[in-house]
């Protein structure tokens, strides 16, 4: 792969300067007043940063993360356990793959909530770029659902049978409100951090979980609702819970904003100010979450298509369980590196005893028999597609530590504002999935789960090491 060191670079220095001329700041840095000042202590010679510290830190986040990581798992085992689990799983897997990708250019919207909301002016104009982008999506949706449409890219394109289109479609349409209400919840969420409310995110994830576990748990003793359509509305009566009880967790914080009065604190933001800072975070997180239709895609088109297109949301499902920890690791090392990189060293050990923690851990969950008793107790697949799902899940054991590698390189990235090599980093990563599925799939007639697994796993180890030379380099 050849180096691009020159265009990398002038990215970086791009991304800095328009967040210099957003923010009114010569160095790059966001100001974030008063009321949004994290309330880490400085890491000096006199306060080093110790391993219990970051344990502290990296904890809550965690928490939410691996809360949200149960939906998942949870909702394969209700779908599993009802009529048709193999139809049923495969449509709700490639209808959440639809909603995911739809909803991606939203997913910063707590970033940016968090970076830009610095007083009424600044809120109102982000608000009402988020309403926008919210609509937008919406209707993007909506047109997805267009039967013509939808049956065009399901069956011509992916290659779904009819009776798996169906139900995909309804599952789809009940996911409808999903993207818009993850952003709209985002929003207000990046509001709570930045008023140091972090607790709040957190009480809203438990909403979440909570509500979605009631929405499952009451239509599953419902007799003929079919398993995609319990497992889709049980997605967005969790998020419509989440994003009201984030919304009413910020009155307060809104009413403060709201009461100001005189000049804005900086130069007034506009909206094409956020677009130029919101638009290289929508890309990653596009490129990022539209693997999963382009694996859907080749999963239908591949050897034994139906059978991966079944087990693969329940395997993801249970490794997401354990990345979870690794993705919570971004934020805590950005708000711990310092000014002067002198939590590095700590920051870095934690890191790599993370990283062997939890990719050991869930290397004792594939190699052991916990893994057939997770899928068949736990998950409830049959005794076909557990052995089916065996081999995937121990190819994307080692993920989890890949996670924490990946978080705490972007974590460096981020502190310098090297933000567009993150951008290189999902694209090399996207590529190398989409290049290895083509080849598994269509060159060697691979079983659809292993070559999807095949590709996941190459796909981060590039891009890993595409980001460890790049940290090396732009970071030191």
């Amino acid at each position: 792969m050849p180096p691009a060191p020159n265009h990398n670079s002038a990215a970086g220095v791009e991304g800095a300067c328009a967040l210099s001329w957003l923010t009114g700041r010569r160095d790059g840095s966001v100001d974030l007043g008063r009321a949004g000042r994290s309330r880490v202590t400085k890491v000096d010679e006199t306060n080093p940063l110790t391993t219990r510290r970051i344990l502290g830190f990296w904890a809550p986040l965690a928490a939410t993360w691996l809360m949200m990581s149960v939906e998942g798992p949870f909702l394969a085992a209700v779908i599993a356990r009802l009529g048709e689990p193999k139809y049923n799983l495969a449509a709700y897997g490639v209808a959440f793959s639809f909603a995911m990708l739809i909803e991606s250019p939203i997913i910063m919207m707590m970033s940016a909530g968090v970076a830009l909301v610095t007083d009424r002016q600044a809120f109102l104009a982000l608000r009402r770029f988020a309403y926008t982008l919210n609509g937008a999506i919406t209707l993007l949706m909506t047109l997805l659902l267009v039967p013509s449409v939808f049956h065009f890219i399901a069956e011509s394109l992916i290659g779904l049978p009819p009776e798996v289109a169906t139900l995909t479609h309804g599952a789809t349409a009940i996911l409808l409100p999903w993207p818009a209400a993850i952003g709209y919840r985002r929003f207000y969420q990046g509001v709570l951090i930045r008023a140091n409310l972090t607790r709040r995110v957190a009480y809203g994830t438990i909403v979440r979980v909570a509500a979605m576990a009631a929405t499952a748990v009451t239509l599953y003793s419902v007799k003929g609702v079919h398993g995609a359509l319990v497992g889709a509305a049980a997605l967005s009566g969790g998020v419509l819970a989440e994003a009201v009880a984030s919304r009413f967790m910020a009155r307060a914080v809104v009413r403060q904003i709201l009461r100001q009065e005189g000049q804005p604190s900086s130069p007034p933001l506009t909206t094409r100010a956020i677009v130029r800072f919101y638009t290289p975070l929508a890309l990653t997180s596009v490129m990022t979450l539209g693997v999963n239709p382009l694996v859907t895609f080749f999963l239908g088109r591949s050897r034994a298509a139906l059978d991966s297109l079944a087990v693969m949301p329940v395997v993801t499902s249970l490794v997401f369980a354990f990345r979870a920890g690794g993705i919570a690791y971004q934020e805590v090392g950005i708000a711990l590196l310092g000014d002067d990189r002198k939590g590095f060293e700590a920051l870095r050990r934690f890191a790599w005893l993370l990283a062997v923690t939890l990719a050991g851990a869930l290397g004792l969950v594939a190699l052991t028999p916990l893994a057939a008793g997770w899928f068949r107790v736990v998950s409830g697949l049959s005794p076909e597609l557990t052995r089916f799902a065996l081999p995937p899940l121990c190819l994307l054991a080692v993920m989890p530590g890949l996670e924490v590698l990946l978080s705490f390189q972007r974590s460096q990235l981020v502190h310098a504002r090297r933000t567009a090599t993150i951008t290189w980093a999902t694209v090399v990563e996207v590529s190398g999935i989409i290049a290895v599925l083509a080849i598994g799939v269509v060159g060697l007639d691979l079983v659809g789960a292993v070559a999807a697994a095949v590709a996941i796993l190459l796909g981060r180890v590039v891009a890993n090491v595409f980001l460890l030379d790049r940290t090396w380099r732009q970071v030191g």
